[in-house]
């Protein structure tokens, strides 16, 4: 066995199966109708990066603000308007988008069904500013 590979091992996170049922969701200040639960970030020994899976209500909007950090999103279900910028986009399942630090973005649920998307962020501060 090579030893170079044992010491990097060592060096990095360990690995973590975190099951659904150890994960909560929490109403997010900003936006009633809302829901995040964090997947998996710093705290579970993720070095860079914050998973979170957000649940947008039926009829649910979130206002236009900006964040500190880059968004990777991909939608997990339901259809809904993502505004980015000065356009908007009808998004669905399978849909993945990246939002820049600083663009401003707003979510708008005008179905029947909930949605929900998965977002991947840089760990540390993710500052939310709202667009009056």
């Amino acid at each position: 066995m090579d030893d170079s590979t044992d010491d990097a091992t060592a060096a990095g996170p360990d690995p973590v199966v975190k099951r659904s049922d150890e994960i909560s969701y929490e109403g997010v200040d900003a936006a009633e109708g809302l829901r995040k639960g964090v997947l998996l970030d710093e705290s579970d020994g993720a070095p860079n990066f914050a998973i979170r899976r957000f649940e947008l209500a039926a009829g649910a909007a979130v206002p236009r603000h900006t964040n500190a950090v880059e968004h990777e999103q991909y939608v997990l279900a339901g259809e809904y308007v993502v505004g980015i910028g000065e356009e908007e986009h009808v998004v669905g399942p399978g849909d993945a988008l990246l939002i820049p630090a600083g663009v401003e973005h707003w979510y708008r649920n005008e179905g029947d069904e909930p949605g929900a998307f998965i977002c991947a962020v840089p760990n540390g501060d993710d500052e939310i500013e709202l667009v009056e």
